[in-house]
């Protein structure tokens, strides 16, 4: 209404210029990857909070003596190990700092003694002495072994590697609080975002229809989806800026003074009142049961569910087995045909046959299956191996018979004897081995039939046939 026509349409042509040039602006991938530098700060100074739960156990278990001594040498070494937390938290936290701002607060509040502290103050560093309670502790405890309260090195060597343990969590704490993100970067992600919407704002306003402008046949007076983009935008933005220094005083921040009040209460109780206390033992409530298991309420008895056992127990390879049984019961040869029609009704065949990559039929040669049928050690997983053949059952088993086509993909097995016969052994009692080595192609057989004409024969499947080998249906006792 205020603007003449010529107006208008100079307005209009810096709105679609706006609206052209503010997507090429990469505030997506420079606000995703502030916004991920930023949680992955975050949650590393979370799992780096400094626990004093592994120490006090084994301060509690090594050091021996219910004395007044041994429980003043086991308060001693906890108090070391919280006065080291309490010394970082107190460089990186501003609520901690504002509770314990002078030495004097932290003597009051029971972490050192005042002699402690002109020890403390005589050491003469420009850095931050943390790592003086570390020293008191490790001087300590190998004073402990020493006298005999450590009664193995091993375990002094445990309290010490926990020890290092604790203070590298300390040490990370007050390296990100002293190497924190650029501020430049910052700057640079929070000028995208705001210059990125100052473009949207212009360039995504009303246009007049009747001009015809592309894109613009179609428009609202309240822009909706730019609205809701600001909203995440900016609210990704916020959370970065939340999440920069978790060790402030907002709501979201961690409590540090929890932390440290938590530690010295536990850790004490640990290993001064439960030292050495322990509950009269009594057999639980499933001595005798060998399947315990615990009852379910019936608000929780939808969550009763069976053992995973794995992803491969409902393929249907139990009635592989079952039909591999009843061709060899019968004395029947597996027929190929049965064989490919429930390859094909399978679990497999039906996921092939859903993304269009199963074989026909006919292209696929019949799969080599070794039967499970004796219990006996060399008919566990291979087919049977007699010592005394019949003429008709020299070549291989028929199933282990594969096409010529699929013998250049195979390996060759041949049949070695692992162990010599001993004179006093049966020859049946030798365990065969097979042995995998590359196919060769002048790995031929030369056979003579029943007829008398002799014909050149592959080995099918690769197995050599020799007298020691009997056809899968005889089952000659030992």
């Amino acid at each position: 209404l205020v603007l003449s026509e010529q107006q208008k349409r100079l307005f209009e042509k810096l709105s679609i210029y706006c609206d052209k040039y503010a997507e090429q602006i990469p505030v997506t991938f420079v606000l995703g990857f502030y916004v991920t530098l930023v949680v992955n700060r975050w949650w590393n100074q979370f799992v780096n909070l400094p626990w004093p739960d592994r120490l006090m156990f084994l301060i509690s278990s090594c050091v021996q003596g219910k004395d007044e001594y041994g429980r003043l040498l086991r308060r001693t070494l906890v108090r070391y190990v919280n006065l080291t937390s309490l010394l970082i938290f107190r460089s990186v936290s501003t609520a901690v700092c504002k509770r314990f701002p002078t030495m004097e607060h932290v003597v009051e509040a029971g972490f050192m003694t005042p002699e402690e502290r002109k020890v403390f103050e005589n050491v003469r560093s420009p850095h931050l002495k943390y790592w003086i309670p570390v020293v008191w502790f490790s001087n300590l405890a190998s004073k402990a072994r020493q006298e005999g309260r450590i009664q193995d090195s091993i375990d002094l060597q445990n309290i010490l590697n926990e020890m290092n343990l604790f203070r590298t969590w300390c040490a990370t704490l007050f390296g990100y609080d002293w190497v924190g993100i650029p501020l430049v970067y910052t700057q640079v992600v929070t000028l995208a975002v705001y210059t990125f919407f100052f473009a949207c704002l212009i360039g995504r306003q009303f246009l007049d229809p009747a001009q015809r402008y592309q894109g613009h046949d179609l428009d609202f007076y309240v822009p909706v989806f730019t609205l809701l983009q600001f909203f995440f935008y900016s609210g990704w933005l916020k959370v970065a800026e939340q999440l920069i220094n978790p060790f402030g005083e907002d709501d979201d921040d961690f409590e540090a003074n929890w932390i440290i009040d938590r530690n010295l209460q536990v850790s004490l109780l640990a290993v001064d009142e439960m030292h050495m206390n322990l509950p009269h033992m009594t057999k639980d409530m499933y001595w005798n049961d060998s399947e315990a298991r615990p009852p379910y309420t019936l608000a929780a008895a939808d969550y009763c569910i069976p053992s995973f056992l794995g992803s491969t127990t409902d393929m249907g390879l139990s009635d592989i087995l079952q039909f591999d049984e009843a061709d060899v019961s019968d004395g029947r040869p597996r027929q190929q045909d049965s064989v490919l029609a429930w390859r094909q009704e399978s679990v497999l065949g039906r996921v092939r046959r859903l993304l269009s990559v199963q074989e026909p039929p006919e292209l696929r040669p019949p799969r080599l299956i070794f039967k499970r049928h004796s219990s006996d050690a060399t008919g566990s997983f291979f087919p049977d191996f007699r010592v005394h053949p019949s003429p008709d059952d020299m070549g291989p088993p028929s199933s282990l018979v594969m096409p010529p086509s699929a013998m250049d993909t195979l390996s060759t097995l041949r049949e070695v004897s692992s162990n010599p016969p001993s004179p006093e052994s049966s020859p049946s009692a030798v365990f065969p081995q097979l042995v995998v080595s590359p196919p060769l192609s002048s790995d031929v057989c030369h056979n003579m039939d029943s007829s008398g004409n002799g014909e050149v024969t592959k080995p099918q499947n690769g197995l050599d046939p020799s007298p020691t080998e009997e056809a899968p249906g005889l089952d000659t006792p030992w």
